[in-house]
């Protein structure tokens, strides 16, 4: 694996190549992001990881500053996996050249997550756009859930014509159900359980709604264990509006507190 922190060399290094799969990462490595690596390698191309947590996206200096890091951890893993190329640039790398094409923000932005944590998507865009600059690649694996700024991407990358494919992968949760991320390190056993819960739950009461309720919803959840909920809703993942009926394409948004830790899924 070869490891670089300088965008020109990296480009220089990566040029030769038949092309790149990339793997967008803030490091803090779980079974989603060796999932998305893994399917990265079945592909004929290059597979580059990066890892950089990306100020810009938090809304919290706090939060940015806490947000769950283990470098040498990180590299062991990238190393079993064979990974080729690993992409460790500062802020100053990432952020001090102007990108060739301007962000798209689609108005599904400012819902959600959008709705509650101000400048994070325009954040997330404005580094992907840049990552997107300085590798090109032919591929970009992410998971769904992280759903809406999935959806995001795929639409900055259609909007600027950038010949990039996104490549949607299927959430990985733990043995209770919980959707792996990064911050599940900071939650205990305790708190996992309520997590656990909450995800069987809203799993096994989505198709029994004949009509989405809202505030009757958030009422069970907090039963169960949670903090505090920002929102629970009930969207078509084909047209992105909010449904009332349930349907094939109908998926459940959630966003809610364990131990003051931000938990989002979409079941």
């Amino acid at each position: 694996m070869k490891i670089f922190k300088d965008r020109n060399n990296l480009q220089q290094e990566i040029l030769s190549t038949r092309g790149i799969s990339f793997v967008p990462t803030m490091g803090g490595l779980h079974k989603g992001h060796i999932s998305l690596i893994k399917k990265s390698k079945k592909t004929k191309l290059k597979t580059l990881v990066s890892i950089f947590v990306n100020p810009k996206q938090f809304n919290e200096k706090k939060d940015f500053k806490t947000y769950p890091r283990n470098k040498k951890k990180d590299l062991k893993i990238l190393k079993n996996l064979k990974v080729d190329y690993l992409y460790l640039p500062s802020i100053k790398d990432i952020y001090s050249f102007k990108p060739k094409k301007k962000v798209f923000l689609d108005k599904f932005s400012k819902q959600l997550c959008g709705k509650y944590r101000k400048g994070h998507f325009p954040g997330v865009l404005n580094v992907v756009n840049r990552f997107l600059d300085i590798i090109k690649p032919k591929k970009l694996f992410m998971g769904k859930k992280d759903f809406q700024q999935l959806y995001l991407v795929k639409k900055h990358t259609i909007k600027r014509n950038i010949n990039t494919k996104i490549v949607e992968c299927e959430t990985i949760r733990e043995k209770n159900g919980v959707a792996c991320s990064s911050r599940n390190c900071k939650l205990n056993l305790k708190h996992k359980k309520v997590a656990s819960k909450i995800y069987f739950y809203l799993k096994k009461i989505k198709y029994k709604f004949i009509f989405f309720n809202s505030s009757l919803l958030k009422k069970e959840i907090i039963k169960l264990g949670a903090e505090k909920i920002d929102y629970i809703e009930f969207y078509n993942i084909k047209n992105f509006k909010r449904s009332k009926k349930f349907n094939k394409n109908s998926r459940i948004f959630i966003a809610y507190y364990l131990n003051k830790v931000r938990l989002i899924d979409n079941i």
